[in-house]
């Protein structure tokens, strides 16, 4: 078991994770290798990751309801498709190869970045239309399936519920807001799942949690007070930083 000297480089990274996640997500991208680094078993790592999530996607979650940035009709359907789909990923890591999957993703995200920088103008308007059936016919599989994603891989969850709500017509900073709420459900399910399995090492994942969360505070304001440009450039960096994690690491 680590000593508390990792601490002097967890809760900077916990911070910075946090920062990133509230933004565009992939905050995972820096806070799994983090964990491994400091010498906890694979269990330990993902149960830990869970609690820093639970305080990282919460306190982003609050900053954005507070603006006004989280269309609550919608997320709210959609939450427990999200919840219900990691339930199921969670299960499928028995029966379905990590390696292939992984490289799988790596390329999908990839080509999701490229998309949201190619079309210029993508992300940065507002042009939601309510609940319409197009939306619904989106987001319902779409929750569903990253849900299933989250509970099988993880890394970039946030970054594909993201795009998920660009695609049905919300700026990036509302996208991030959706992604937030809904990545705190699942961070939230997944988090019991893992204290039920007594894998958690708290002593880490609390001061990184409170960590996180301060980053996500920042991070959040941020790409609120600078706006969906600043969001998309941020997305494209995380983008190529998933798919680096999901390929060599």
């Amino acid at each position: 078991m680590p000593g508390p000297d990792v601490l002097l480089y967890g809760l900077p990274l916990a911070f910075l994770a946090g920062f990133i996640d509230a933004v565009a997500g992939g905050g995972g991208t820096i806070t799994l290798p983090t964990l491994f680094l400091m010498g906890l078993t694979p269990a330990q790592v993902v149960a830990t990751n869970k609690l820093l999530g639970i305080f990282g996607s919460g306190s982003s979650t609050v900053q954005y309801a507070r603006k006004g940035h989280i269309e609550w009709p919608l997320v709210g359907r959609l939450v427990p498709l999200a919840l219900a789909g990691s339930g199921l990923g969670a299960l499928l890591v028995r029966f379905i190869d990590p390696a292939a999957f992984r490289t799988l993703v790596a390329v999908v995200i990839l080509g999701v970045g490229l998309l949201v920088l190619v079309n210029k103008r993508f992300g940065l308007d507002d042009r939601y239309p309510g609940l319409t059936a197009r939306v619904l016919a989106l987001t319902i599989p779409g929750a569903f399936i990253v849900g299933v994603y989250d509970g099988f891989l993880g890394p970039g969850t946030g970054t594909f519920l993201m795009f998920l709500f660009a695609l049905s017509g919300f700026n990036l900073v509302r996208s991030s807001g959706n992604a937030r709420a809904i990545n705190f459900a699942t961070n939230l399910g997944a988090f019991i799942a893992f204290l039920i399995g007594g894998q958690m090492v708290f002593w880490i994942g609390l001061p990184m949690g409170v960590a996180n969360a301060l980053g996500a505070v920042v991070g959040a304001r941020m790409a609120m007070l600078r706006g969906s440009a600043f969001v998309k450039w941020m997305y494209a960096v995380i983008v190529v930083l998933v798919a680096a994690r999901l390929l060599f690491f």
